[in-house]
């Protein structure tokens, strides 16, 4: 079920390159332990070819590559649980454990509160379901939007840029690329950007304005083949959101 695709994608690696980083998934138990030259030794390769690797792919070296990849490979601490009982528990420490109250304040204020201007909606594939409800919730509170997906032309974005107030992604992995392009010209254009992610570090998390970090159990089923609770606990933070928006709006009409 390991989907290395989104890990990979815009690396220029080589087949040999490829072919280590599935070694280094399917033997992560040990990894460590073999160290640089016992990789390069299983591979056929040399010591230096997996420090380039690990450099190619946004890394410090080899111990900075098998530390962020860890997490992808194994099971989050407490996110995944064997009965049917845990795996349907989305708890509030579930969004505060990664995201803060001034992370949904912001949101609320840079996106919310936003006057004249668009909201635009962003996803593609499994995301894109989530985002339409989004669209839908942002609807029905009056708020301007529009929402594309990766079926749609580029020019629904590009067109639309000098009306765009706020730009909201939503990827799981928070590698794809046609979602990277999008949050790139929205920061050359200085549009607030958000995006929804995984918790791991990801490029839409790095290169976005705000960011919140979804857990995922599964971060290298980029297929969504198996259970998985991250959409339900997207969708369970984007109701919070919106129901501490609306209490803060009740409030302002109480004072």
């Amino acid at each position: 079920m390991n989907d290395i695709s989104k890990l990979i994608q815009g690396k220029n690696l080589s087949e040999l390159d490829e072919k280590i980083v599935h070694y280094i998934i399917e033997h992560i138990d040990d990894i460590l332990e073999k160290g640089v030259r016992g990789v390069a030794k299983d591979n056929y390769t040399s010591p230096s070819t997996i420090i380039r690797l690990a450099k190619k792919l946004g890394y410090t070296g080899f111990i900075d590559l098998y530390y962020q990849i860890l997490p992808m490979v194994k099971k989050v601490e407490g996110s995944q649980a064997d009965n049917d009982e845990d795996f349907l528990r989305i708890s509030q420490e579930d969004f505060f454990k990664e995201n803060s109250r001034e992370d949904i304040e912001q949101f609320i204020q840079q996106v919310l509160y936003l006057k004249q201007k668009y909201l635009f909606i962003y996803a593609t594939g499994f995301s894109a379901i989530a985002a339409e409800y989004l669209y839908k919730k942002l609807l029905v509170l009056g708020k301007k939007t529009i929402i594309a997906t990766g079926t749609d032309s580029i020019g629904v974005f590009e067109n639309n840029l000098e009306d765009i107030g706020a730009l909201i992604v939503i990827s799981k992995s928070g590698e794809t690329q046609l979602v990277i392009d999008k949050l790139l010209v929205a920061k050359e254009q200085n549009i607030f950007t958000v995006t929804f992610t995984k918790e791991t570090t990801n490029r839409a998390s790095e290169i976005s304005d705000l960011n919140f970090k979804i857990i995922d159990n599964n971060k290298l089923d980029d297929r969504n083949m198996l259970p998985n609770s991250f959409f339900p606990r997207l969708l369970m933070l984007v109701e919070f959101i919106f129901k501490t928006y609306l209490d803060d709006m009740q409030q302002k009409i109480n004072q």
